[in-house]
Formats: C-alpha cells, structure tokens, sequence
C-alpha cells in the first residue's frame, strides 16, 4: 500500500471511525478525537503492515479499538470526565423533537452498556460490520460477538422501558 492510497482509504473512513469511538467513550468527544487521532497515527506509523488479509477498514477499527482499551484500562474511573449517559436525567431535552429525544434516549441507552457489549452494538448496527469482522476488530471468537450482541439487545429493551414508565 503506498502513503497515497494509505490517506485515500482514511478519509473514507476517518468519520465513522470517530463516530464509532465517539459512542464508545460515552459522548465525550475530546477523549474521542485523541484516541482517534492516535489510532490513525499508529495505523500511518505501520500501514506497511497492513497485508490485506483483511478490509482495510478492519485493520483501521481494531488498531481504533486497541486504542480505546489501552485507554480505558490505564484510566482511573475518578479521572474519566464521562458524562453519565446510563442516567436519563442527565438528558437535556427541553427544545428537541420527538425524534431527537428518541434517538438520544437510545444514544444514552447504548452509552449505558458494558464497554463490550456497546462496542458490539456500534460495530454491528451502526458500522454495518459482520460478525467475522467484529470477531477480527476485537479480537475475540465469533460466538462472543453474538452473546455480547444477545445480552446487549436485552439490556438495551429493559433500559428502554424502564425510561418510557
């Protein structure tokens, strides 16, 4: 791959790569934009490594997801500057629409999960990925992805109703 085609394929993906982090990290977008920043920097430092054994986009999301990782677990909880998403009193939606107040609930539902079981949920329905390419980007058996998938789709109904009572 040269450094042309390198930056072609990063463009394309740069936005959902920091929407996708983005979510991960609970809404807090200044921690997103960093580990972003580094995940793209650690793909340019080894794009030779990239041997096309898989998607670009794939070798991108796990060198992304690695990142986050690596962040969450050396990050103190009292250090982490998360807006609680998991608690719907903390939605400010006084000028929204039902829409918008709908699709934030469900932000904040999805913030709400367990780091894997959220970063399955955004692969799989936000990102369009396959369960193949999940198992790759986390680095983890295909039938992990599909429980982590199962118990995140209850969690995510009895979080649901739990706020519409």
């Amino acid at each position: 791959m040269t450094k042309e085609q390198f930056i072609k394929e990063v463009e394309k993906e740069q936005g959902p790569l920091r929407r996708f982090l983005r979510t991960l990290c609970r809404g807090d977008e200044a921690t997103a934009d960093d580990i972003t920043q580094e995940a793209l920097l650690k793909a340019y430092l080894h794009f030779n490594d990239f041997n096309g054994k898989s998607k670009f986009s794939t070798w991108l999301y796990r060198i992304a997801y690695n990142s986050f990782s690596d962040w969450y677990a050396t990050t103190e909880k009292k250090e982490r500057n998360i807006t609680r998403l998991d608690d719907p009193s903390n939605i400010n939606v006084s000028t929204e629409t039902d829409i918008q107040k709908d699709y934030k609930t469900l932000y904040n539902a999805i913030g709400g999960l367990p780091a894997d079981e959220r970063t399955c949920v955004l692969l799989f329905y936000m990102e369009d990925r396959s369960i193949a390419e999940i198992s790759n980007i986390m680095n983890m058996p295909s039938g992990t992805v599909k429980s982590h998938l199962s118990r995140a789709r209850s969690h995510l109904k009895t979080k649901l109703k739990t706020w519409e009572e």
